[in-house]
């Protein structure tokens, strides 16, 4: 149970501006600082905190929220955060808890990692499916692909969105056109003129993070993630399905190797929208 102290803080809104304080929380608990990350999240999403009154943040996290404005189809929620100091007193589950009531009938959906998927079974998610974190040099094979890709252009946007609510089954406009200024790369697949796949590799610390990718297949996949490798010289990391068992196959085969899986969780329905079968890689764990 908190203690009367901490049970007593408010819990806020957070705003851009405490991207300095989130990736102070993150570092604390022994993560990267990801202050890129946290802007887009912060941008893109809703973040929710409560400050520690000797300074800083006790915990946080950010919900994301995708289809319309006013009524979601779907939230995500990551980044739950809680200081070391403050650990082990139930300061995360009554954040939690909080988000949770606020997002009221709306379903939710969140990746775990084995810490903290018991507290979120207690609030009441289900395990949904998993997802297998790679992370290396990729080498690239001698054979090249027939897949066409390029880089994207503005012109692309709208075929990008219309795309992903396809495959994400609800719109996400919102994360899309802010995929150009938050990635270093981001590239299209096409067959006779139509797009069929597109991905984006961001700058997270030290690697390059190979996500969203959503692509027709795993041929396609496997040639827009080759045609992001070939500009860093950064190691790539990337969460993939688990189910897409011959991308992940292919990918440690080319140098990427198991680093860590979560569970894939959902609250309010069984499954999530849309078609995991071309969703391969999320823009980020955090954004569902």
């Amino acid at each position: 149970m908190p203690t009367p102290s901490l049970a007593a803080l408010p819990i806020r809104r957070l705003t851009p501006r405490d991207r300095t304080a989130c990736a102070d929380l993150s570092e604390d608990r022994g993560w990267p600082r990801e202050e890129h990350k946290w802007q887009f999240l912060l941008t893109a999403g809703k973040g929710y905190g409560i400050d520690d009154p000797a300074g800083g943040l006790v915990s946080a996290c950010v919900v994301t929220d995708y289809g319309p404005r006013d009524r979601p189809d779907l939230g995500a929620i990551g980044m739950v955060l809680v200081a070391e100091r403050h650990a082990r007193q139930g300061v995360g589950r009554r954040l939690m808890r909080h988000v949770v009531s606020l997002m009221g009938t709306t379903p939710l959906t969140l990746h775990a990692t084995p810490n903290g998927q018991g507290l979120y079974e207690e609030i009441g998610f289900k395990v949904t499916g998993r997802a297998e974190m790679l992370r290396g040099h990729f080498r690239a094979g001698a054979a090249g692909s027939s897949v066409a890709t390029r880089a994207a252009t503005a012109e692309d946007l709208s075929a990008i969105v219309r795309l992903d609510e396809e495959v994400f089954g609800t719109d996400r406009t919102h994360i899309i056109t802010r995929l150009p200024a938050f990635t270093d790369r981001l590239r299209v697949a096409e067959d006779n003129g139509r797009l069929i796949g597109y991905a984006g590799a961001w700058p997270n610390m030290d690697t390059q993070v190979v996500g969203p990718l959503v692509a027709r297949d795993t041929e396609t996949a496997k040639a827009l993630i080759a045609s992001l490798a070939t500009h860093t010289d950064r190691p790539l990391r990337t969460d993939i399905d688990v189910r897409h068992e011959e991308l992940l196959g292919w990918a440690k085969e080319h140098g990427l190797v198991s680093v860590a899986f979560n569970s894939v969780m959902t609250y309010g329905i069984s499954e999530l929208p849309g078609d995991w079968t071309r969703r391969f890689a999320p823009v980020t764990v955090a954004a569902g």
